[in-house]
């Protein structure tokens, strides 16, 4: 009955305030790791196949020697430098702004996909994270809110984190498939509005993390293998917007979302 699922849903919530409390010092630092894992894998990776990445750029585009080397090159410095000042809290605005840079590289040499703009998301919320964390980049500017960019960014990062899920809902009509599209569909709507948005986002967490384990177990496959390197690239990529979506566990909607109108009601 509808009453039995307001219990169920009040426990819920009450499990969520608890872990919250016990991992409220740690799960902004783990949700950041998460965050920039595609980051770190994939500039280590160009670290150690340099010349297979260079070749590849060099015959895919055609640029030649040098420009495929300079490619290379800055997608190494942007993404290792990027992590390094996102994970020690310097100059986060600028590392962000970096490592968007690089997804709109990455975006023209592919195409574009929904783990993309997700993981632009995630990006999002790490910058209006760091807008509250000393000065702003633009201080001094005047505006009709100071929180008002943050929030803004935060409703934004939560919008394209959600696209990621679209991905995850098949179209046929076996009971749990429609029973999955529906759970599914209605975690994306309360992230997406901001309400009960720590405990949805949670769910969406542990229903991601579940199927990234079992669908891109990319240690599973011989690393000689060319499905090895599109499960590891589709494992840390989704891996990237669990750590949004932590981190949206971590610091809430912001101030444009059901969450924060209902203090004001």
């Amino acid at each position: 009955s509808f009453d039995e699922l307001i219990g169920v849903t009040g426990c819920l919530w009450v499990l969520c305030l608890q872990f919250l409390r016990v991992t409220k010092q740690y799960l902004p630092h783990v949700a950041r790791l998460c965050l920039i894992s595609t980051f770190l894998e994939d500039g280590i990776r160009m670290w150690f196949q340099w010349s297979e990445q260079r070749d590849y750029i060099e015959a895919t585009w055609s640029c030649g020697f040098y420009l495929a080397t300079g490619f290379v090159l800055l997608n190494l410095i942007g993404q290792i430098g990027g992590c390094v000042l996102v994970l020690s809290r310097n100059c986060v605005q600028y590392a962000c702004f970096g490592l968007f840079g690089i997804i709109a590289l990455q975006v023209s040499e592919q195409h574009v996909c929904l783990s993309n703009l997700a993981l632009g998301g995630g990006l999002l919320l790490l910058l209006a994270e760091s807008r509250s964390e000393g000065k702003s980049m633009f201080a001094g500017v005047p505006s009709m809110g100071q929180s008002s960019p943050k929030q803004y960014m935060q409703l934004g990062g939560r919008v394209l984190l959600v696209l990621m899920f679209m991905t995850l809902l098949h179209f046929d009509s076996s009971f749990f498939s429609i029973l999955q599209n529906m759970v599914g569909t209605a975690l994306i709507v309360l992230v997406a509005v901001g309400f009960k948005t720590k405990l949805a986002a949670l769910t969406l967490v542990l229903w991601l993390l579940a199927i990234n384990i079992y669908f891109n177990a990319f240690w599973t496959v011989p690393a000689y293998k060319p499905m090895h390197d599109y499960l590891k690239y589709d494992f840390f990529q989704t891996l990237s917007v669990i750590g949004g979506l932590l981190l949206l566990v971590a610091l809430g909607p912001g101030g444009v979302s059901m969450d924060e109108k209902k203090k004001e009601w």
